[in-house]
């Protein structure tokens, strides 16, 4: 970072007009969708992965695959279905002529890999992607291989009441920095969407960021100072989701079967740095960690059947929260 720019102040500065710039370059493609972009980008700057829910046709693949142009990231797309396999994703172990094991890399090897429709497949499966989530390499055969960076897993979701689909065990679903939830678009953005994909046009997306600029700006989104009151803020906000704990709120000891643990606490924190320099802000305020919260606790929270019998939200409930 220093020998780009001469302070952090200069790079916070470059991050937030790059930050813009792909907004742009973004919205040639994706229209309509200015939220979940900005938790995209944010996940990216973070060091975080993104899980994108919604039901099939909304853009969740395209979505991806623009990022990964817009941000020139090698980037391999999985397609989870019921028979996939672990070393499908990580690679496997062959036999050369030399009649010596070689091991061949999987798609996993990537900046950018899109697991689609990731609770397609068996948990089994779903487990492979554990390990390279959280520590960035895969084990085989008793051999460690580091992945390349930077490194994000961009999964898709079908709603679970679809059929054929298999709940994310909640130690992966923790992995996630963000459940990004994606929503029919409004009428006008889709008669946008209308003639924009049935013309004979296709838009070309522009390069704006490289790997090396990436981890420069994930290592200053670090770097930013971040006051007490909003650390404990952070803190406290997941504290009331721990139902039966000191702090826990009255609805959420009726209405919740478990709350956020401590990697909810880190990833607000994070997520509020990154959205401060995102909008030209140099420290993040309590206003940058409620900004992020939604998306960090809605798959932290469990509701128990009383919440359940009465139709109460996960949503509702963290929006109460904050």
């Amino acid at each position: 970072m220093s020998q780009k720019f001469s302070s952090d102040k200069e790079a916070a500065d470059a991050l937030a007009q790059s930050y813009r710039t792909l907004r742009q370059e973004i919205g040639k493609v994706i229209i309509g969708q200015d939220e979940v972009v900005r938790l995209m980008l944010t996940a990216v700057f973070s060091q975080g992965h993104a899980l994108l829910v919604g039901v099939p046709g909304l853009a969740k693949t395209l979505l991806v695959q623009t990022i990964s142009n817009a941000l020139d990231l090698s980037f391999n797309r999985i397609q989870f279905t019921p028979d996939l396999m672990p070393s499908d994703i990580v690679g496997s172990e062959t036999l050369n002529q030399q009649r010596e094991f070689h091991f061949v890399k999987g798609p996993i090897f990537a900046n950018i890999i899109l697991a689609d429709e990731i609770n397609r497949t068996p948990p089994k499966t779903q487990a492979a992607l554990l390990e390279a989530m959280q520590e960035h390499a895969v084990t085989v055969a008793g051999q460690r291989y580091q992945l390349p960076r930077p490194f994000f897993v961009l999964a898709t979701q079908n709603p679970i009441e679809q059929e054929g689909t298999y709940p994310l065990p909640e130690a992966q679903l923790d992995r996630f920095m963000f459940n990004i939830t994606l929503d029919y678009p409004s009428y006008e953005a889709e008669l946008q969407i209308v003639k924009n994909t049935t013309a004979d046009i296709r838009p070309t997306v522009q390069k704006i960021l490289h790997a090396d600029e990436i981890e420069a700006f994930q290592h200053l989104v670090r770097r930013v100072p971040v006051t007490d009151n909003v650390i404990e803020y952070a803190v406290g906000l997941v504290h009331k989701t721990r139902p039966g704990g000191p702090r826990a709120t009255q609805r959420a000891t009726q209405l919740l079967e478990w709350g956020a643990g401590p990697r909810a606490s880190q990833h607000l924190i994070v997520g509020a740095k990154c959205n401060a320099l995102l909008n030209g802000k140099y420290s993040p305020d309590i206003e940058d960690v409620r900004a992020v919260a939604p998306a960090i606790l809605r798959h932290r929270i469990v509701r128990n059947f009383k919440a359940e019998a009465e139709g109460v939200s996960v949503d509702q409930l963290v929006q109460e929260l904050l």
